[in-house]
């Protein structure tokens, strides 16, 4: 816990660009929320509001007044989401600012999640962007007050990051920015994830470009690139990432089963080494499915917590319902389905067409789907 005193700026641990912060209880819980759907941030919230789940989720807390706390982030974040009154920011904030080219983006929520509002660096530290990113994520309405926004252009940090998109490297986020920004012939391969990524209402700048393939994108031989895909690229296709960054998309789905007891080091190890097998990443994994009768399963409720996925059961009666590639009837003896980890993944992504087919591994059994756009 951080203990904030005054005259002593705290230690903070740093682990993405934005911090988002929170000091009322229904500030919390947005910021809990937010902090799932928003994965490139850290939050932090007043220890008074602990709920016992902090240090697997990597939110830290602290106690005494923000204020004291601000300084800290200011120096070491891109951006800062505070779920604060506006007032109250303004005062806080006024010690600290030192000029534009240097202050972060500063963003403001109100206490009922209504209004993402952007206080400072509107334009220079990205906080319009990320104003309109929160609105977006959060179903609220974007308050923008510069006299004009004038990057209508994709900006490369928040790409897709209302949708839960998370960037395998941030070491060409600058370059690749700049190429945007300076108006560079810049790719965009999409394999999948969410379609409807261009959020402004004038055309795409046509130096833009979105291109069906790699192959494609690679004989065009862009100034900068942007991949989106859940698939581990092949060393012909990295010639994209000499000024590029690949977009982790959720896209990626579970269905799994176990014995009782099983270990959270074997179900790592097992998904680990599939999704190796099948040159997928880690990072596109959305959800973790299994019968209902696993609710309570140590190893999934464990594994699905550390790494922010959604863990979704299903009772026998729908799982029975998806057309069952390799039913069994010793499965349903126990469980009363005729299978646990093909039809789960099958119903969650709403497709019959798995990248992978039940596989026996150990104490478990795993299938893979990828979500349909």
């Amino acid at each position: 816990m951080i203990e904030l005193q005054e005259g002593i700026i705290p230690t903070v641990d740093v682990r993405h660009p934005y911090a988002i912060v929170a000091i009322t209880k229904h500030g919390v819980q947005m910021g809990r929320d937010l902090q799932q759907k928003f994965a490139n941030a850290d939050l932090y919230y007043m220890s008074k509001f602990e709920q016992g789940d902090e240090h697997e989720r990597h939110i830290q807390l602290f106690s005494g007044t923000v204020r004291l706390l601000l300084p800290a982030l200011f120096k070491q974040y891109k951006g800062l989401i505070l779920i604060i009154s506006l007032g109250a920011v303004v005062r806080m904030i006024a010690p600290i600012l030192v000029d534009k080219k240097k202050d972060p983006g500063v963003v403001v929520i109100d206490d009922r999640g209504e209004h993402v509002i952007s206080v400072l660096s509107g334009h220079l530290g990205g906080a319009n962007a990320l104003t309109h990113e929160i609105a977006n994520l959060m179903e609220a309405k974007a308050v923008i007050t510069t006299a004009s926004d004038v990057q209508k252009t994709i900006p490369v940090d928040l790409f897709g990051a209302r949708f839960g998109w998370i960037w395998d490297s941030e070491d060409k986020l600058t370059p690749v920015s700049a190429s945007v920004v300076n108006e560079e012939h810049v790719a965009i391969v999409q394999e999948t994830g969410e379609k409807n990524w261009w959020m402004h209402d004038t055309p795409m700048p046509k130096e833009i470009i979105v291109y069906s393939s790699m192959q494609e994108a690679i004989a065009a031989k862009p100034q900068g690139s942007l991949i989106i895909t859940d698939r581990l690229l092949v060393p012909e296709e990295e010639v994209l990432l000499e000024n590029g960054v690949v977009y982790r998309p959720k896209s990626l789905v579970l269905g799994m089963g176990c014995n009782r007891g099983t270990s959270l080091e074997e179900i790592e190890a097992i998904i680990d080494e599939t999704l190796q097998e099948l040159k997928l990443s880690k990072k596109s994994i959305k959800a973790l499915c299994t019968i209902d009768l696993k609710k309570d399963e140590a190893c999934f409720l464990a594994i699905t917590q550390k790494y922010g996925w959604e863990f979704i059961v299903y009772t026998p009666i729908e799982l029975n319902e998806m057309p069952l590639l390799n039913p069994s009837v010793t499965v349903f003896k126990y469980t009363g389905a005729y299978g646990v980890s093909e039809p789960a993944a099958m119903r969650y992504a709403q497709t019959t067409n798995l990248l992978l087919q039940k596989k026996k591994s150990g104490n478990a059994t795993i299938t893979v789907a990828r979500l349909t756009y």
